[in-house]
């Protein structure tokens, strides 16, 4: 199933946020073209438009209703629907920025250094990815996808991210890496129906795990998870959640 943007857009503030932190970090970059990889609805878009306007702006993604959105912003020279995967472009970047998409994909050990390979001499490769696969609102989904419908999903299916050591130890032959851990404590808002955590992962960890259920075992599984959200993430006064969230970033010079 495609992605679906208005749902994934619910909390873009919170979703930009980590892009903002790391194109913070990107410093001064060799001649050359930029690249959004898995740039979806195009949330990063017009910041990396603003930051390098003298550049071309690709992006890059698998989900034509993503690239439909990104495409209405304006800020892009060229969209290209492919997999990050197996994409052969036909130069070097100056850039290549990737805000949390790359945990959709297997094998980084091989990935980050094809990666690398595509970035021109003193280039830079910027990552951010959710690591929060440990949390409760994400090994809940598994779990109880698993208690109540067995044998019905894989989890290796979904999202995973290596420990921070791990990316260094690949990343490192490379270039100059910098690596980094950052918690956010989001501030979830009241919503109409369900707990605020459950719409903030349904639209992303969640999608492959509910895809495999059919609707009625999609609601059944819905419910369990929301009743242990209620235990892990109390509803404040206002309806609204305080929810931590780990990300993972790094930084590749090479």
């Amino acid at each position: 199933m495609d992605w679906d943007p208005a749902t994934y857009g619910r909390f873009s503030d919170l979703r930009l946020r980590p892009a903002l932190d790391l194109l913070a970090q990107v410093s001064a970059l060799p001649d050359g073209p930029v690249c959004d990889l898995g740039c979806g609805a195009g949330a990063v878009g017009p910041v990396l438009r603003a930051r390098f306007a003298d550049r071309d702006l690709y992006g890059l993604d698998t989900s034509p209703a993503m690239l439909a959105k990104a495409d209405a912003t304006g800020a892009y020279d060229t969209l290209t629907e492919a997999d990050i995967a197996d994409w052969l472009p036909e130069h070097r970047f100056a850039l290549l920025f990737s805000n949390a998409a790359l945990h959709w994909l297997p094998n980084h050990d091989l990935l980050l250094p094809r990666l690398a390979r595509l970035i021109a001499p003193g280039g830079a490769l910027s990552v951010q990815v959710p690591h929060q696969n440990a949390a409760l609102s994400h090994r809940t989904w598994v779990e109880q996808a698993e208690t109540l419908f067995p044998d019905r999903i894989n989890p290796t299916d979904g999202p995973g991210v290596l420990m921070p050591a791990d990316y260094f130890d690949i990343l490192s032959p490379l270039g100059q890496v910098s690596i980094w851990e950052t918690e956010y404590l989001q501030v979830l808002t009241p919503v109409a129906d369900g707990h605020p955590v459950r719409h903030f992962t349904e639209s992303t960890f969640a999608r492959p795990i509910l895809n495999a259920l059919a609707p009625a075992e999609q609601n059944a599984l819905i419910a369990a998870y929301e009743t242990e959200m209620t235990r892990a993430y109390p509803l404040r006064p206002d309806g609204s959640v305080l929810f931590p969230f780990r990300r993972l970033f790094f930084v590749l010079r090479t």
